[in-house]
């Protein structure tokens, strides 16, 4: 990572994070000049090293357009570390993030700019209805509810990736140097000044999604670890209660003894109740170790993200 020049200031920077879109993203970027065509711009492309041709469509772009801006990142790190290294390239007064797919229409960005410049600090798209995979939707659901409890987010707020914030808020989330990222809880530790306004969701224009489950799933571990230490408290309430369950199973025995002169038997209880506490114990041990894990990224100086080349980018340090 570096600090990266921003001599040239633009009334809006729009960060897009790209893999698997190469069909896709000359279409993104006609869309994006024609409904801001009234505006200053810029759009930064940043390639999450996908399996296609994605980074050499970007240099074409790069070559056609110059308020496109390109970087191609030396191996994938993931939508939310490829977003921050965009953010650390912003040069606009107001930034937005949106995905490479077209799904989030290039039309709405100027609605929701148009709530921050009014004083909110993120304004983020809500989508009354979604074309996504019905896992996809209820995932989102159960992350919904788990984002109010860790990160106690409002009820009614859906954490879009499609969302306009402030510069100053841009800068303060750069300041964050963990590795397992998660934009929206770093933004949420950051400020309650936040809208939302709604936006039609567009079908995917060619291919389908990069998230697998797998992927969805390491997404709601960084979002669970990435800002809060809830979980880890959660683990110890969890073991305080286990504790004083088994504890009053063991008064409830001594007390049968004596009284009934008889011990229940029956293997059926004791395994149940292995499993149990051996489930919740080692779902405690990968808590603990998913922070530990983090902590040992960041001591041994693991990057967010590197950057292999860029396109388009005055500061030639940022390679």
């Amino acid at each position: 990572m570096s600090t990266m020049v921003r001599s040239k200031q633009y009334d809006i920077s729009i960060v897009i994070p790209v893999y698997r879109s190469e069909k896709i993203l000359p279409d993104l970027i006609a869309r994006i000049r024609e409904a801001l065509q009234d505006r200053s711009f810029e759009v930064i492309l940043v390639h999450d090293c996908g399996p296609d041709n994605s980074w050499q469509v970007i240099v074409e772009l790069c070559k056609a357009n110059p308020m496109v801006r390109g970087f191609n990142l030396r191996h994938n790190v993931g939508q939310h570390n490829a977003i921050m290294a965009g953010l650390n390239a912003v040069r606009g007064k107001i930034v937005v993030t949106m995905d490479d797919d077209l799904q989030h229409a290039p039309d709405d960005i100027a609605m929701l700019c148009e709530q921050v410049s009014q004083g909110f600090d993120v304004c983020y798209a809500k989508f009354p209805t979604r074309h996504h995979a019905l896992w996809k939707r209820l995932g989102s659901k159960f992350n919904d509810m788990l984002a109010r409890v860790l990160l106690r987010k409002p009820k009614d707020l859906y954490l879009s990736p499609f969302k306009a914030f402030s510069r100053e808020l841009a800068d303060e989330v750069v300041k964050y140097r963990g590795v397992s990222i998660y934009i929206d809880s770093i933004i949420l530790s950051l400020t309650r000044n936040i809208t939302s306004v709604e936006a039609k969701h567009h079908p995917r224009l060619h291919g389908t999604g990069g998230y697998s489950l797998l992927k969805s799933t390491r997404l709601l571990m960084r979002m669970s670890t990435s800002t809060t230490i809830i979980p880890l408290r959660l683990a110890m309430l969890m073991g305080l209660l286990l504790s004083f369950a088994g504890l009053m199973l063991a008064i409830l025995l001594v007390v049968q003894r004596f009284t009934l002169n008889a011990m229940p038997v029956g293997w059926s209880s004791v395994v149940v109740a292995s499993l149990i506490l051996g489930g919740a114990q080692l779902s405690c041990i990968g808590i603990v170790g998913e922070y530990i894990g983090n902590i040992f990224m960041m001591l041994t100086g693991k990057p967010q993200y590197t950057v292999a080349a860029s396109a388009n980018v005055e500061d030639d340090n940022a390679q």
